[in-house]
Order: C-alpha cells, then sequence, then structure tokens
C-alpha cells in the first residue's frame, strides 16, 4: 500500500479475525487517551455476548500524539484488535474504507474512538442485524450534547429530502457487510449511508443510544463544516435522484428554456409585424434562453453518456464479484 500501512496481528488476532462475526470499526485520530478505556469497555461488552464473535480494527488516521504506540501495546493486549495505519489523516469515509477492507466480519459497526458512545451498546445495534430484522441499526443519540442544534437542522433538512424513517443519520451505526460494499467512494459520504443504503432496498431501523462527554481530547469537526455537509447532502441527492438519468433533469430544464425562448421569440415577431415597433431587452432574454437551453440540454446528453459508462463499470463489476465468489467456492 502506499499511503497506508496494516500493521501485522499477532497469531490470536489473526485467527479471531478469520472468524469474526462483528467487525467494529474504530477511526482514531489522536486518540491515545482514549483507546485504552474504549478497548478495556469493548472487552467487557463482548465478554457478556459470548455467541457472537468480535474484532476491533482500530483506523489510525495519521495521529501525531502517541496513538501509534498506544496500539502496539493494546495489540499485544487484546487478541480481538487489530490495527491499520494512514500515513497522512484521510477523514473517517477513507478511515472507514480501509477498515472495511482489513476486516473479516459479515456485520460491520461504526464506532468512533472519543468514548461519546460507550463500547457496551454495541451488541444491541448488532443483533437486529444478526437476527435478520434489520440490514442496518443505527443510534439515535440521546443526552445532551453541543451540536445538538446543529444536528437537528441536518437531520430535519436530511428527511424532507430523503423521507428515511429514522431520526438521526449521523450517529453509531451497524450495518450489513453489502452495504458498504455499494457505498460509493467519496469523502464524507459515510454520513449518508443510511440514506443510500435505504435507497437500494436495505431496510433500516434505529435504537436510542446514550450519549457522553468526550473523555479526552476535542472534536475534531467545528462549525465551518457546515457549508460542507450542505453541499455533500445536495450532491447525494442530485447523485440518488438523477445520477442514473441526468437528462431528466438538464433536458427537461433546458427544453423549458428552449420553448420558453423560442415562443417568445414567435410572439415578439407577431408583436413587430403588427406594431412595427421591437423591444430590445425582450430580445436579449430570447436570446439568452435559447443558449442556455441548447447548453442544459446539451449536458444532460453529455450526462447521459457518463451515467451510461459507469453502468457498465457497475455491471462488469457485479461480474467479477460472481466470478470472484464462484472461485471462492470452489476451493
Amino acid at each position: 500500500m502506499t499511503d497506508e500501512r496494516a500493521v501485522a496481528a499477532s497469531p490470536l488476532s489473526a485467527a479471531s479475525a478469520a472468524r469474526a462475526d462483528v467487525s467494529v470499526l474504530v477511526p482514531a485520530k489522536d486518540e491515545a487517551e482514549n483507546l485504552p478505556i474504549f478497548m478495556e469497555l469493548a472487552a467487557a461488552a463482548f465478554a457478556e455476548d459470548p455467541q457472537v464473535r468480535y474484532e476491533v480494527v482500530v483506523i489510525d488516521d495519521g495521529s501525531i500524539d502517541d496513538t501509534a504506540r498506544v496500539l502496539e501495546q493494546l495489540r499485544a493486549q487484546y487478541a480481538f484488535l487489530s490495527v491499520v495505519r494512514h500515513r497522512a489523516r484521510r477523514g473517517i469515509a477513507d478511515a472507514l474504507r480501509t477498515g472495511f477492507l482489513n476486516s473479516r466480519g459479515r456485520v460491520l459497526v461504526f464506532y468512533p474512538a472519543d468514548l461519546q458512545f460507550k463500547p457496551e451498546d454495541i451488541p444491541r445495534l448488532v443483533h437486529p442485524i444478526l437476527d435478520d430484522r434489520a440490514d442496518m441499526v443505527t443510534g439515535f443519540k440521546e443526552g445532551k450534547y453541543e451540536k445538538a442544534f446543529v444536528s437537528g437542522i441536518y437531520n430535519g433538512l436530511s428527511r424532507m429530502l430523503f423521507h428515511v424513517p429514522v431520526k438521526d443519520l449521523n450517529s453509531v451505526k451497524a450495518y450489513r457487510r453489502e452495504v458498504m460494499e455499494s457505498l460509493p467512494v467519496r469523502p464524507d459520504w459515510h454520513r449518508y449511508m443510511i440514506v443510500i443504503a435505504a435507497e437500494q432496498g436495505f431496510t433500516v431501523t434505529e435504537i436510542p443510544v446514550p450519549l457522553y462527554p468526550r473523555h479526552a481530547g476535542r472534536s475534531k469537526f467545528g462549525i465551518s463544516r457546515i457549508p460542507v455537509g450542505v453541499l455533500d447532502m445536495l450532491s447525494v441527492w442530485f447523485e440518488l435522484k438523477f445520477g442514473k438519468k441526468p437528462l431528466l433533469l438538464f433536458g427537461m430544464l433546458g427544453a423549458a428554456l428552449f420553448a420558453f425562448g423560442f415562443l417568445a421569440g414567435i410572439t415578439a415577431l407577431i408583436v413587430l409585424a403588427v406594431t412595427h415597433e421591437g423591444i430590445r431587452p425582450v430580445w436579449t432574454i430570447i436570446t439568452t434562453c435559447l443558449i442556455l437551453g441548447s447548453v442544459l440540454f446539451a449536458t444532460g446528453l453529455l450526462g447521459e453518456q457518463i451515467a451510461g459508462q459507469r453502468a457498465e463499470l457497475r455491471e462488469l463489476r457485479r461480474q467479477l464479484d460472481d466470478v470472484s465468489a464462484r472461485t471462492g467456492g470452489d476451493r
């Protein structure tokens, strides 16, 4: 790997990972103080749920504190722990992708390392999936927290745009491995995993999960993330609504502008023929509508070509996955 380094697991850890039912993916950026407590609480939670085999994959996302050293010590202590390191910070979406590629569980859990969510709630998240009652389970935050107002606006806008049947989109969550396999690899799109999964037919439910004050360190997200989040929301909405048929949006807008300009031009010509007077601003508007309509329609046609290429790539990936599955089954 060019910009990430997988830390080799001990034999016990490798054996545990090979048998794992659930993989807990833990992105960690400068969480040296929190990780020992997190692992202690995780071990206790897993011991209370012995019928399920767990592994924890910590993704050190370019930490500059003692996180790497602490993880080396913890890996020797906990057989279910494996570690992957990014040389530089790449964000939660990339960290989850790296953890997914280095995990073995058929159920994945996204859980931050800051201890605002306690590992004791992990079994409650995964059991509805293991019992085939849902494909994805998200936690609905209970308790007071600093960003409740911003989170409320974000969740309200998301429900209005996407009509998802949950209150809280941006929280801890558990999901089948197939959900991650179908998620586009885009920065920050992990926030819309529930939306994309629901659009693809996966069943989604939620459970209440207590939220606690951060134990140590500081949040990596501030007010500056709000504009980015809104733009990401619009991008996801466009992808889900028009990603497969961009001509439906651009073509209709272009055709409407072109038709308006054409009809306005005919009307202006009739007025000119009757009154022998032309209105220059009207002709400017007509020209603008015709040009913009043509450009939008051409953009829609170009988008259709790109959508066709993406569909072919998805089909090729599906065929490769089928071949890989059959080959694996023959071994």
